[in-house]
């Protein structure tokens, strides 16, 4: 094994993260391993305890590593990360990150608005609107139920296949979603949802809740989603 070097501009901690990141990607540690502890890694890399956690710390804050209490530091199941600054779709942030994205159509169908979309849709009380709700997969993982409303001026999305990219299929009829705001928080799944999202009833999920707008700064829907914290990350 080639040492680690202690005359190197870069720092010993970055160059144990380097070292672990390549192992771990050449499946010296495959996802779900536990890694040696820190005794071992210090004796294995001629290394200071210090250096040994800092490194540890550094690949975990990043997600490729995880702690588990009692247990040790294991290999992280890979995350799906996707750019709040730009719009891009659940496909697309999934090519980018080397898993295959997969939508399962729960409904699609006709409801009334509530107050949220009466002012974020720009639509009158009295009017109907669209709603959409599919659970997102990665590798036939479910990752995030995303529930969507539209006015009825979309209601020719009803007949459409949104078993894909729904950005796609605006595309087809000249709409494109140039930007959007944000919020995010906590929420915990209900029964239905922890089914349809394979977790826990309970279990933590971060909420993200956006409304997106079309090229000419129209509304074009505002979305509902609830995401899987252990397969995706937010960059803001």
């Amino acid at each position: 094994m080639k040492k680690l070097q202690a005359e190197s501009s870069s720092p010993l901690y970055h160059q144990l993260m380097q070292r672990l990141s390549e192992d771990i990607e050449r499946g010296i540690y495959p996802v779900g391993s536990r890694i040696p502890p820190e005794h071992q890694l210090e004796d294995l890399y001629k290394v200071s305890r210090v250096t040994v956690r800092r490194a540890l710390a550094e690949l975990t804050s990043e997600g490729l590593l995880e702690k588990k209490q009692g247990k040790g530091t294991f290999v992280s199941t890979p995350r799906i990360s996707q750019d709040l600054k730009s719009i891009h779709s659940f496909h697309d942030a999934c090519k980018q990150n080397g898993f295959k994205g997969g939508t399962i159509v729960v409904h699609v169908k006709e409801t009334s608005p509530d107050a949220s979309d009466l002012e974020e849709l720009n639509i009158r009380e009295g009017d109907r609107i669209l709603e959409t709700l599919r659970v997102r997969t990665a590798d036939g993982v479910p990752v995030v139920l995303e529930k969507n409303h539209f006015s009825m001026a979309y209601a020719y999305l009803e007949n459409e296949n949104l078993g894909g990219s729904l950005y796609n299929v605006l595309r087809d009829y000249g709409v494109e979603p140039k930007q959007a705001t944000h919020d995010i928080s906590m929420a915990f799944a209900t029964e239905a949802q922890a089914k349809l999202l394979d977790v826990e009833p309970g279990a933590p999920l971060m909420r993200l809740h956006e409304v997106v707008y079309d090229q000419k700064g129209r509304p074009l829907h505002n979305s509902l989603q609830l995401i899987r914290g252990d397969r995706f990350v937010f960059r803001i």
